[in-house]
């Protein structure tokens, strides 16, 4: 059947600038709608990929406010922002919208509506904060105070930086409004609520996060958030804020907005809406509940909850259909850590492009580390200049600038015939690679033709092309291998080109051909084609280049200076403990001594990093108590925190609570090592299937 697909990327809030993490997933995204585009119409008829700017909330208001503006100017002046640093990046959106629009605010309302008639929506009285001289109900990231856990200052409203506790803004000791610095009111207000916890809700999501639309990684995260069968954890969901409040007003519900999280991805429909009216499409044949078209949406794995449980039961309870699959991809780090200011590796995109940056460096670079799971990628600037010089320019780009100027000088500028036996491996690759993209295996597809690229490079050494046309009667000869390698060149373009649009649309230009499809990698270039002159495809990347882009995003170096003796002693500290225990053990233990450790069985229901910390990975242990235990382990080198969880391994449970800069640690997880105790041969302990969280080693 022909394809008829829709894609979107996650909204970037239009209330900061784009920057090279951001990137990750529209390049992803863009990478795959490339290559369903190339597909010919009887295979896919149309893909068309929308997104917008996530315009409504709090932070909109008052980053407006504090501007001069109003909201709407705001929303206008990132917009086009956003969108010039996309389309700098080649991200070829059919439709790139705002959330604040007619269309979105229709469709808003049509899914409230529908909800409200299943009687999913239900209006309670809640209590929360109000700041009295900004006259507001303040959301929680907007309170700050005492932690009611380990008494850190100045923390916010929803959970505690220092210590990891989660908790509610009711909670904070002495709690001061962010915006303005009063003490909060409690007061009461009316809310509405969505019933996720309904069990129609339910039932829905245990099928649908379990029938393939998801990841395996997101499926069982989905699972846990669920519940065990008969134990349903879903809560449900307050989709109202008071005014003052910038978004849409609630139907029937003066001075009710619609939270943020409601209305963003309505924008997707919005967004579409708008683009079906601009061309003709139908709307109703891309969201009707047994719609035959294919709806992708394209995330970051900290979204999933909204997207994997709140929008498809939304969807689904409101008449509209579900998303075939949901793409969570893992976040980026820089030099093997998280962006940050004061290494100057937090890199927005007009940063990248305005320093003289070849946009499709990266967006090939991206391309070689991305693949179908939730892996974080990492942009490792050394690397990135190595792989990129060796790959385009010193792979790819190489066999035409070796080759095209001899088909030019000598020969006129038309090619012998390009049918060569040698060049059928790199037909027939077309294939493999293309179940590679659609799978969104890039890393995997871009080996290959780099594998591909080498049989061409191979070929021409041998051939000698500078050397045959010193020869006499070596005509015939130079002209078949530089046109066969010209056909070559050709067919790695035609790979690339989802990676690559603008060097392929030059390769076109320079071939004299219409824009390559994925089909024409079964048909070679006929003799006395005539191609044009050649010109310089790709330069390499100057690392003078990449000093400059990560000086243009230094911030100040006070803060990290100053914190640099007090790492020193503590480290000094660290290593007289060490030092001091090695001395204090003895070569044996007893029995007693040994049943003084109490080990654990532990299933790790969560695993996320630590910002600010290099080496940590905070773990979310169950071990058959009430809530789970925090734990940091330093095993970030050896493991993804994704591939964790619903892992079990083994802790121990007696041992005394630290308080860390990051939270607390309560206990900690056993792990072996090689013998200088380096993290490269890091191994977490499993136990034997059949063990159960709780269940004391001994």
């Amino acid at each position: 059947m022909t394809r008829k697909i829709l894609v979107t990327s996650a909204l970037p809030y239009a209330n900061g600038a784009i920057h090279l993490g951001h990137l990750v997933e529209y390049v992803q995204t863009d990478i795959w709608v490339r290559f369903q585009k190339m597909q010919p119409k009887d295979k896919v008829a149309e893909c068309w990929y929308v997104c917008a700017d996530d315009t409504h909330g709090t932070p909109i208001m008052l980053r407006a406010e504090k501007d001069g503006i109003t909201p709407e100017a705001l929303i206008a002046r990132v917009h086009g922002e956003h969108f010039r640093d996309f389309s700098g990046f080649h991200i070829a959106f059919d439709n790139y919208y705002s959330t604040h629009s007619p269309e979105t605010q229709e469709c808003a309302n049509t899914i409230y509506g529908r909800l409200q008639n299943g009687q999913l929506i239900e209006k309670r009285t809640i209590e929360q904060y109000y700041d009295p001289v900004k006259q507001m109900f303040l959301p929680d990231r907007f309170i700050k105070g005492e932690c009611p856990k380990c008494h850190a200052k100045d923390q916010y409203g929803d959970n505690c930086e220092v210590c990891g506790a989660a908790y509610a803004p009711t909670d904070l000791i002495e709690p001061f409004s962010a915006v303005s610095g009063a003490k909060p009111e409690l007061r009461n207000s009316d809310h509405y609520f969505f019933k996720l916890s309904d069990p129609r809700c339910e039932a829905f999501l245990r099928q649908y996060t379990s029938s393939g639309v998801l990841q395996n990684e997101a499926a069982n995260k989905m699972q846990e958030w669920l519940g065990a069968p008969g134990d349903n954890k879903l809560t449900d969901w307050d989709i109202s804020r008071d005014a003052p409040y910038f978004g849409f007003e609630i139907p029937g519900a003066p001075g009710k907005y619609f939270y943020v999280w409601l209305d963003a991805p309505i924008g997707y429909m919005g967004s579409f809406k708008n683009l079906c009216a601009q061309k003709g499409i139908d709307f109703d044949e891309y969201w009707k509940p047994d719609s035959t078209t294919e709806l992708y949406h394209f995330i970051g794995k900290d979204i999933l909850y909204f997207h994997a449980l709140f929008w498809p039961a939304e969807l689904a309870h409101a008449g509209f259909r579900t998303p075939k699959g949901i793409f969570a991809h893992g976040f980026l780090t820089v030099d093997g850590s998280k962006m940050s200011k004061s290494r100057g590796t937090f890199i927005t995109a007009e940063s990248y492009l305005t320093t003289g940056l070849n946009p499709e460096w990266l967006r090939y670079y991206y391309a070689a580390k991305l693949n179908s799971t939730m892996e974080d990628i990492d942009l490792n600037l050394e690397d990135f200049v190595a792989r990129v010089n060796s790959d385009l320019v010193g792979k790819y780009v190489n066999i035409a600038s070796r080759c095209a100027g001899f088909i030019g000088k000598k020969f006129d500028g038309q090619l012998a015939s390009t049918d060569a036996a040698w060049l059928k491996p790199l037909r027939d690759a077309a294939t493999n690679l293309g179940e590679a993209y659609e799978a969104r295996e890039y890393s995997r597809a871009l080996r290959e033709i780099m594998a591909l690229a080498d049989v061409a490079n191979v070929f021409v050494n041998d051939k000698k092309p500078w050397e045959l046309a010193k020869q006499e009667g070596k005509e015939a000869e130079l002209h078949a291998a530089c046109s066969e390698a010209i056909e070559a060149f050709r067919l790695l373009t035609l790979y690339l080109k989802p990676v690559l649009p603008t060097v392929a649309a030059a390769v076109e230009a320079f071939l004299n051909i219409a824009p390559l499809c994925w089909t024409d990698a079964a048909t070679a270039l006929p003799a006395g084609h005539t191609i044009n002159a050649y010109s310089h495809l790709m330069t390499r990347v100057d690392p003078k280049l990449i000093t400059a882009l990560v000086e243009a995003n230094k911030a100040s170096l006070a803060p990290a200076v100053e914190a640099a003796p007090q790492k020193h002693a503590e480290k000094q500290e660290k290593a007289a403990e060490v030092a001091k225990a090695a001395a204090e053990a003895g070569p044996h233990i007893s029995i007693d001594d040994f049943m003084k450790v109490d080990l654990r069985i532990a299933r790790i229901v969560d695993a996320g990093h630590v910002e600010g910390a290099e080496k940590l990975i905070r773990l979310s242990l169950d071990i058959g108590e009430e809530k789970p235990r925090q734990v940091f382990a330093g095993i970030k080198s050896a493991y993804d925190p994704a591939t964790l969880i619903g892992r079990m391994t083994v802790m121990v449970a007696n041992l005394a609570p630290r308080k860390m800069k990051f939270g607390m640690s309560e206990g900690m997880v056993m792990a072996a090592s090689d013998t200088d105790g380096k993290t490269s041969g890091l191994y977490l302990l499993s136990p034997d299937s059949g063990a159960q969280p709780g269940m004391r080693v001994k």
